[in-house]
């Protein structure tokens, strides 16, 4: 690689040989998945009885206040007056969503392409429902660009989910790659930038999806960027 040296303290740069990168809203708008999957909760409870456009605006509204805070459904059913003992059933729709095909945001496939050109090693590290994220994987194709994907869930379930370091020690295990040489992208300052530190990397914070305006925190990343692919560029310039 004739770029792209890490931050240091003092003395020379090591080279970057690996990129582990996040997967919801740094490589794709995850407000795509989610637009399917709530339109299957409310396909399915409208098989019970629950009006479906409500129950999709219910969806949508209280989804729209942080689509991880968990309780959606529950509350969604709440709002329209439906029965709470659906939840089970819709959980179960929300988590069968499957889409053959997910956009990647643009440029963000050829900056996976750009960087295995130069030779580095990829890891997909993610949170999430293990048939969720693996169905979005599938729909992106992603695993033929990388050479591993982690899903936390599937090291410790949610005890382990970012910030814990664990998904990135594994996925630096997987591809032999110690954190002194590699880098980790996301958009999300409080799970990839402070998760990624707590395991030894720096990261380079992506602007992009849901938390494109929250603070950086106690752990900022070594630079943002506006896209995956603007990221990309920097990490592949030569170095000064």
């Amino acid at each position: 690689m004739t770029g792209g040296r890490l931050p240091s303290s003092g003395g020379a740069r090591p080279p970057i040989r690996a990129v582990t990168l996040d997967l919801d809203d740094t490589l794709f708008p995850q407000a795509s998945w989610l637009a399917g999957a709530w339109h299957r909760v409310a396909e399915a409870g409208g098989r019970r009885g629950v009006p479906v456009a409500a129950l999709l605006a219910a969806l949508q509204e209280t989804a729209a206040r942080g689509s991880d805070r968990g309780g959606i459904i529950d509350a969604a059913l709440g709002l329209v007056g439906a029965d709470l003992a659906l939840v089970p059933e819709l959980v179960g729709a929300f988590a069968g969503h499957a889409p053959e095909v997910l956009p990647y945001y643009p440029g963000a496939e050829d900056a996976l392409r750009r960087l295995r050109a130069h030779g580095l090693l990829l890891a997909v590290v993610t949170d999430g429902n293990p048939t969720v994220q693996r169905a979005k994987v599938a729909a992106l194709g992603v695993e033929r660009l990388v050479d591993t994907v982690v899903i936390s869930d599937e090291l410790g379930g949610r005890a382990v989910r970012k910030p814990h370091p664990a998904a990135f020690v594994e996925a630096l295990r997987r591809i032999g790659v110690s954190p002194a040489a590699a880098v980790h992208v996301g958009d999300r300052p409080a799970k990839d930038c402070a998760g990624a530190q707590a395991a030894g990397l720096p990261s380079v914070r992506v602007r992009t999806g849901e938390y494109v305006d929250a603070p950086d925190g106690p752990c900022p990343p070594w630079f943002s960027a506006v896209t995956l692919a603007d990221a990309v560029d920097r990490l592949l310039a030569p170095a000064a």
